[in-house]
């Protein structure tokens, strides 16, 4: 449990076979920092039915994903659907690749009076996988949750009850048409939940930083492709961030 926030569902988005590796990893890392957490498996493509795939997406969504972008995004699904039923205010999802910058629940736990005080029906990208984030000016007076017009991928976010159930609400009448990442920019758009980037970024992701590889990349694992990602994110932190991001909300009471 992350206690400042009364955090008591944490939830990694798994694959029952080829990643095992993965899961070793995140048993272990997870330990290390005192974090209770379960693995969401049951959209694995050894489950796919028709029942299943109608109840969540749109028709012949087969066609449109691979089995593993599917079974990755009915997984993300499936996790609201616990948390809900189990009435987590608060849950942590991840996907399992994660890479902790310092200590997780500290920095967590530095953001947990913005993140009471946030109006419900939110996510939190805690991620830097998409190397964005606010312009030094806009940090500068310690401020650590910004609005956003995006989602910054889907590999670690903080997500409220308001927020889960307003997801599975959306899905009776909408279906899901689009990988996780990309749906969550949809849901954003129409309304149906805010999205915000936490500052300092908290996590990356293992397959964009090259270390790792994962369930919905084709990318191995590579030294060329973490130095690359190295590069980009110096420039992107240091240098880019002297010019604001469109993407963050300029609204002082977001």
């Amino acid at each position: 449990m992350v206690s400042t926030l009364k955090i008591d569902g944490i939830y990694v988005i798994h694959a029952l076979k080829g990643y095992e590796l993965h899961g070793k990893r995140v048993t272990n890392l997870f330990r290390e920092h005192n974090l209770n957490f379960e693995f969401v498996t049951d959209g694995d493509p050894k489950f796919f039915n028709k029942d299943i795939l109608k109840k969540y997406f749109i028709p012949n969504i087969s066609v449109k994903m691979t089995a593993g972008t599917l079974s990755c995004t009915l997984n993300h699904i499936l996790a609201y659907e616990k948390m809900v039923k189990r009435k987590n205010q608060y849950a942590l999802i991840f996907e399992n690749d994660p890479f902790f910058l310092g200590d997780f629940t500290t920095g967590l736990n530095k953001m947990a009076d913005e993140i009471n005080n946030l109006e419900k029906g939110f996510l939190i990208s805690l991620e830097n996988s998409a190397l964005r984030f606010p312009s030094f000016w806009e940090t500068r007076g310690g401020k650590h949750l910004f609005r956003a017009t995006t989602q910054r991928m889907a590999g670690a976010y903080l997500i409220d009850l308001e927020g889960a159930k307003n997801i599975l609400n959306d899905i009776k009448q909408h279906k899901c048409d689009e990988v996780i990442d990309w749906w969550h920019n949809t849901l954003v758009e129409r309304g149906v939940v805010k999205m915000y980037w936490a500052h300092p970024p908290l996590v990356e992701q293992g397959s964009h930083n090259g270390s790792l590889s994962s369930t919905i990349s084709s990318k191995p694992k590579s030294v060329i492709r973490q130095f690359q990602w190295n590069i980009q994110k110096i420039y992107k932190t240091y240098f880019r961030r002297l010019f604001r991001d469109k993407r963050v909300i300029q609204d002082k009471h977001s």
